[in-house]
């Protein structure tokens, strides 16, 4: 997994994993990703607090597939928006750290 990115918005940071082919919008085909986690890479992740509301953070996955698709997932970051989806993504980034870090 690459480095976790810091941008002033969420929008700025899907701009620019655009601009480096990272298009598929993940958001609406999460069952894809549910079906297959083992299918799936997490290359980049962006997180976005907000300047004085907790509920304006938000957590960008940039995503590829074995298959070589690349896509993004937003998700609310917030306690009450964790998803079955954003837990999986987070579990995924998880293990890619733990790997890397064995690695060493």
């Amino acid at each position: 997994m690459d480095p976790i990115y810091h941008y002033d918005s969420v929008s700025k940071a899907l701009d620019e994993l655009n601009e480096n082919g990272f298009n598929y919008d993940f958001n609406k085909h999460e069952d894809v990703i549910l079906k297959n986690p083992d299918k799936f890479e997490i290359k980049h992740i962006y997180r976005y607090e907000g300047e004085s509301n907790p509920d304006d953070e938000a957590i960008v996955f940039g995503i590829q597939s074995k298959s070589g698709k690349k896509g993004v997932y937003v998700a609310g970051f917030a306690a009450n928006s964790n998803n079955e989806t954003t837990q999986l993504l987070l579990n995924i980034s998880i293990k890619s750290r733990s790997r890397r870090k064995n690695q060493s």
